[in-house]
């Protein structure tokens, strides 16, 4: 196993979770936070049929078929720079099956050689991949365990340090990490990820805020005297409100017990995004002491992260929903309306302040 170089350790900060809905709707998102986007990335669509890389260029061996064929139509946001190099950051598929890639800082570990008998895939090509031929997040996992290894070999100059997370109509959440060991799947997790530390971190370190509740306390009685309630949120009280890893998780895992689901996909999209704004990082807040490795693709980088985009998807009506920092209107497509294509199509993210102005004629 090899531990990626320390010019490649971006400090990229972003959070998936997992919710439903009142009707029994499956949802999936993601805030991605980060100091740039790569040139060229748009909300993309990949129909049934096209031919794709899972490596950038050429098996270094020469003995392993490195295209493949999509079995699924998938969209999410991403980049389709050339013919065959299909990449996507989050997204989901025809079958209901979502899924993105968030960043494991310090932690992502990629063998140096193939496994006997799988094929070796570069970590910025696995979620599309999956979405293109997995139906279910069990799927997911056999695919993971029998067919593919995961290899340090670099993209772009580099080799991103990143862990994914997959849901799909069940409601299953599984959480995927290249550790040191090995590859570790996290089977029916709680639904929520961000970065480092790793997802056994994340689920012990919840029992350090097993006192947080939803409801107010009724006041103090101390020292003989006694103080009355005379604000909202003390229930709430040590709740972490930074925008580290470790707080953004426990914020959302509390969010997510506690907020009430949308009775339907709309009143649940709107939900869902009120907790993911809970969780994003307002630019000028998190000033960054690294900027990361830089690509030929990289554009408008600026010395913070911020959430740049969010995005929420739903398994059964196969809509991707997103918003961006500076447009918050939310925008969607349709799979269903997309079917009848036959080569990929892409969206512009409609980054520019959208406005209703109802006091003109």
């Amino acid at each position: 196993m090899t531990t990626i170089p320390h010019d490649a350790m971006l400090c990229a900060g972003c959070s998936a979770l997992s919710w439903h809905t009142e009707d029994g709707k499956h949802l999936w998102g993601r805030n991605l936070d980060f100091n740039r986007l790569a040139e060229g990335t748009m909300v993309t669509f990949f129909p049934t049929g096209t031919i794709y890389r899972i490596f950038g260029t050429e098996d270094p061996s020469g003995t392993q078929e490195i295209r493949r064929t999509a079995r699924y139509a998938a969209a999410g946001m991403g980049l389709y720079p050339t013919s065959g190099i299909a990449i996507l950051y989050e997204g989901i598929n025809s079958q209901g099956l979502m899924g993105g890639q968030l960043y494991y800082r310090t932690l992502a570990h990629y063998s140096a050689h193939c496994r006997p008998g799988t094929t070796p895939i570069q970590p910025p090509f696995l979620v599309y991949h999956l979405l293109a031929q997995c139906a279910t997040v069990e799927e997911v996992v056999q695919v993971l365990r029998k067919e593919l290894t995961l290899v340090d070999r670099p993209f772009w100059g580099t080799v991103p340090p990143l862990h994914w997370t997959f849901s799909d109509r069940t409601g299953e959440s599984i959480v995927v990490e290249p550790d040191e060991d090995g590859l570790r799947i996290h089977r029916s997790t709680i639904g929520v990820m961000t970065n480092s530390p790793d997802y056994r971190w994340h689920r012990l370190n919840l029992l350090n805020y097993a006192g947080i509740r939803d409801l107010d306390h009724d006041g103090l009685c101390i020292c003989g005297d006694s103080l009355a309630q005379c604000f909202s949120g003390s229930g709430a009280q040590g709740l972490p409100g930074d925008w580290s890893s470790p707080a953004r998780f426990v914020r959302l895992a509390l969010l997510k017990e506690h907020c009430l689901p949308g009775k339907d996909e709309a009143s649940g999209i709107a939900a869902m995004l009120h907790l993911f704004q809970s969780a994003a990082f307002p630019l000028g807040m998190v000033r960054v002491s690294q900027p990361g490795h830089m690509t030929e693709q990289d554009s408008g980088v600026v010395p913070f992260d911020y959430t740049v985009y969010t995005s929420i998807m739903c398994a059964e009506s196969l809509r991707y929903y997103w918003t961006t920092y500076e447009n918050q209107r939310v925008q969607c497509i349709d799979l269903h309306h997309l079917s009848n294509r036959d080569q990929p199509v892409q969206f512009p993210l409609g980054r520019e302040p959208d406005f209703l102005y109802l006091t003109g004629n």
